[in-house]
């Protein structure tokens, strides 16, 4: 199995590839440039000598007038010791300083090898501008040139390398170094427990790119964080929720098997336990409904609904218990909505009957439909005070520090459920209270 490099090595192998093709690219071109260079100083030189020739030669046309100028001409070319000459003219060589190499014919300036010399070559005329003019075969030997290149390619390469692996090792250093951070928060991560959930990463000493992943990761943890309290706070109320009628049944039921009794008796206490378990089947299958909301498994039906029929036949329902609490009960407003009718009835039950146990003697319940849509339960009586607001649909949560066991009215659900349900429904829910009022407020989105 391969192992994987890691983000350091390949951090710096990239750091040394960059620099490798960044140092070759710059070799190349300047080896480019200087045999520009050399070309045009070769170019120059022969155009100088061309001029002395010229004018040493300057009206030869025939063999027996060169002939004349010959040692001239052999004066002139010692004083250039890496110069030789060749002179043609119809087809005959006049002069010749080297027999034995074949030169290009096209005129202009060449390049020649041979026999491990390098040569630059000058194709032009003696005479220019008559048609059988001789022509002049310059012929420059550049072996210190060449060899002047080809150790500046060897330089280039050696520099290619040493400059890749300088650039890797101080490229490792600096990827740690840099990536120090990113240790920070695997440390970090790696400590992070059930028990060890307050740690967090110092976002002040982050680099501006891990900023804000440090934010994010501080984030998460805070979330993990607040989960896990939740979660421990959950059970602990699941397992006081059912301590009571738990223990109410055990007591009972052995109450009753002490000795023998009437058959009355035996029809009470059954019925006094079926109560107890009723309404801890109820407390279960509120869980399984919120266990599914929370996967996402609740799935509302699209069904055309009149909120204000629904609402009305809800008030009807508690109008016995209102009148009994001297509550009054109004509805205003009417909106049209698509959304699961069991479901929002369940939620809206859940809101009347906390405002109904929380409105005194003499107040009124006000629900209120705006067409959006938008449904609100509002009550009067004593308010809630701010800091209480977020949690009202924590499960087990109620404002009333007092806690109620044995009835399933209670037991600290129904916000959450009713949470649940708007949440399904793309909506959201929230409370509003002030000195002498609270208002729950359900937002649908339009098209529900």
């Amino acid at each position: 199995m391969i192992k994987r490099l890691s983000l350091a090595s390949r951090l710096a192998l990239l750091f040394a590839a960059c620099t490798a093709v960044v140092s070759l690219i710059a070799g190349v071109l300047f080896n480019h440039a200087s045999e520009a260079h050399f070309v045009e100083l070769d170019q120059q030189l022969l155009d100088g000598k061309l001029i002395a020739l010229r004018s040493t030669l300057q009206g030869v046309d025939t063999p027996q007038l060169f002939a004349q100028r010959e040692a001239q001409l052999r004066a002139e070319l010692n004083r250039q010791p890496d110069l030789a000459l060749r002179i043609t003219a119809a087809g005959q060589r006049w002069y010749d300083a080297a027999p034995g190499v074949t030169l290009p014919e096209a005129p202009g300036l060449h390049s020649l090898q041979n026999a491990g010399t390098e040569y630059r070559v000058y194709n032009v005329p003696l005479q220019p501008g008559q048609p059988n003019s001789p022509q002049l075969s310059l012929m420059l030997d550049i072996t210190h040139h060449q060899h002047f290149l080809q150790r500046m390619q060897h330089l280039i390469w050696l520099t290619v390398g040493l400059s890749a692996l300088a650039t890797a090792l101080l490229g490792a250093w600096a990827a740690r170094s840099g990536l120090q951070p990113l240790r920070r928060m695997g440390e970090v991560a790696a400590g992070v427990s059930a028990h060890s959930l307050t740690q967090r990463l110092p976002q002040q000493q982050m680099p501006v790119e891990l900023a804000e992943l440090a934010q994010a990761f501080n984030a998460m943890l805070s979330r993990l964080d607040d989960a896990f309290q939740r979660l421990s706070a959950f059970s602990a109320d699941i397992a006081h929720e059912l301590r009571t009628p738990l223990s109410n049944l055990l007591t009972h039921t052995q109450v009753i098997l002490t000795q023998p009794r009437p058959l009355e008796d035996y029809r009470e206490a059954l019925h006094s336990n079926l109560e107890e378990l009723q309404w801890m089947a109820q407390l279960v299958n509120d869980m399984l409904y919120l266990a599914k909301a929370d996967h996402g498994l609740l799935m509302p039906k699209r069904e055309p609904l009149a909120l204000e029929d629904d609402v009305d036949a809800l008030l009807e329902f508690f109008a016995l218990l209102a009148e009994d609490a001297q509550v009054s009960l109004i509805r205003e407003g009417t909106a049209q909505t698509m959304g699961d009718r069991g479901m929002l009835r369940r939620a809206l039950s859940n809101l009347l009957d906390n405002a109904l146990r929380f409105t005194p003697v003499g107040g009124e319940v006000r629900v209120r439909i705006e067409d959006g849509v938008r449904l609100t339960v509002e009550n009067t009586g004593d308010g809630i005070s701010a800091e209480l607001l977020p949690r009202l649909f924590d499960r087990f949560y109620r404002a009333d520090p007092a806690r109620h066991e044995g009835s399933s009215e209670h037991a600290g659900l129904g916000l959450a459920i009713t949470q649940s349900i708007v949440r399904a429904h793309g909506g959201r829910i929230f409370c509003e209270s002030g000195v002498g009022w609270t208002r729950f407020v359900i937002e649908l989105p339009k098209g529900v």
